[in-house]
Formats: structure tokens, C-alpha cells, sequence
């Protein structure tokens, strides 16, 4: 099958498991993850009705970001792109993505978050950024652990130019999906706890990939970042 074929797949996927909590289809965001394809690839994707990608890396976003641009302006049938910078983010590198990242999802320190307030305030925009959380607490994942959320969350919210929006977090690598889902479940009570002390926009718990995203929406996520169900195995990165 081709990307259209795969993502008409996985948004039928999405959609049982939503329905399998009780929620709506839509309630769910499908973001494409693009790492290591081509700017082609992401044309397809978006032709196909998928609009939101994912990269780990800054300057994948930096070398994608024109080409694909140039397409969008080019082909009416494609609305704005909007990019998420979903991997682990040096601060030195904000500079280079705080107008391109519709979402950066990886915001794991009050230094990071610092320097995201301070590029963004720079450029005159309001950046929006979800907070990466551990739930298992491994120390070879990025994210904070999840009993330093809601301090993280308290000192976030004295920033003017960052927008928290939610949660993020990447589950350990396993065979069986029903393995993690007590991780989504920890990042669901999280969630809760805070949205409960947000205003209306901390919105999106952004869980769930290629190997798991099933069980993910089924214990509430509301974005899933999928890649190789879309796009097929991951290309292998070429270094001279």
C-alpha cells in the first residue's frame, strides 16, 4: 500500500480505538512523524489529508521546511503545514526552529524553557510547547520524572512568550503494547491533574507511535506521532 493507503489505516485504527473509551475519532490528532523521509513523502502525506508533521530532529525541520513550503504555495489543495519538533531539543538549537515549530513537545527543563521564552520573545510570537515526561522514569529517556510535573508545570507558567499546552512522553520500547499501558495511564492522571488547574488551552497529551498508539488513545491520548505505519521502515541516515 502506498502513504494515502497507509494513513486512511491508521486513522481507521484511531478511530476504533477512540471508540473503544468512548471518545470521538476527531478527538484524536494523527501526526505524521517524517524522520529521515523526503520532502516528497511529506508532500504525499499531506495530499492524503495529513497536515501536522513530526521531526526529532532541528535541522530535518530546517532542510524540509522551504521545500515543502514551496509545494504548499504551489498546490492549492494543501492548507498550512504545521511542524512539530517531537525530539530531544539542545537549547542551542532554538534559535534555529522557534518560528518553523508550530509545537515543540520535548520541553523536559526549566533551562530549555528559558531559552524558548527568551527566542521566542525575540521574535515577537507566543510559542506553544507540551512538557516531556518519564513515566517509567528511565534514565537513558529525556523527560522529567512524573513527581516533578506539577513543579515544572507551576514555573512554566511564569513565562509570557510560552503557551503550555499539555503533556508529552515516549513509552519504552516493547514487544506487547499492553505493556506500557500502565505509562499511559500515569501519563493520563497527570494530564488530568493539571488540566484541572489550566485554563481551556492545556489541551493535548501527546502519546502513543507506531508500535503502540492503540493502547495509547484507548487510555486517552489526544495526538499520536506515527511514522513507520505510514511511511514504512525508517531509511538509513548516510553520514560522509
Amino acid at each position: 500500500m502506498g502513504i494515502a493507503d497507509n494513513i486512511r489505516r491508521v486513522r481507521e485504527r484511531i478511530g476504533a480505538a477512540a471508540e473503544r473509551s468512548g471518545r470521538s475519532p476527531d478527538d484524536v490528532l494523527l501526526v505524521a512523524v517524517t524522520k529521515t523521509r523526503l520532502p516528497e513523502e511529506i508532500e504525499q502525506a499531506a495530499l492524503a489529508g495529513c497536515f501536522d508533521i513530526g521531526e526529532n530532529k532541528v535541522q530535518e525541520i530546517i532542510d524540509k521546511y522551504d521545500i515543502v513550503g514551496d509545494f504548499q504555495v504551489k498546490t492549492e489543495k494543501i492548507p498550512n503545514i504545521k511542524w512539530h519538533m517531537i525530539g530531544h531539543l539542545q537549547r542551542n538549537k532554538v534559535k534555529y526552529i522557534v518560528e518553523k515549530a508550530d509545537l515543540i513537545h520535548s520541553v523536559d527543563s526549566i533551562r530549555l524553557a528559558e531559552e524558548i521564552d527568551r527566542r521566542a520573545g525575540e521574535k515577537g510570537v507566543i510559542k506553544d510547547v507540551l512538557v516531556q515526561v518519564s513515566p517509567a522514569g528511565e534514565e537513558s529517556k529525556f523527560g522529567i520524572r512524573p513527581e516533578e510535573t506539577r513543579g515544572l508545570l507551576v514555573s512554566l507558567q511564569g513565562f509570557a512568550n510560552l503557551q503550555v499546552r499539555g503533556l508529552m512522553c515516549m513509552a519504552p520500547a516493547v514487544e506487547d503494547p499492553e505493556d506500557v499501558r500502565g505509562d499511559f495511564r500515569v501519563m493520563k492522571e497527570l494530564f488530568d491533574d493539571a488540566a484541572g488547574r489550566y485554563e481551556s488551552d492545556f489541551d493535548i497529551l501527546s502519546m502513543g507511535m507506531t508500535n503502540d498508539f492503540e493502547v495509547a488513545v484507548e487510555e486517552g491520548s489526544t495526538l499520536v506521532r506515527v511514522g513507520t505505519a505510514i511511511f514504512g521502515p525508517r531509511r538509513q541516515m548516510v553520514t560522509v
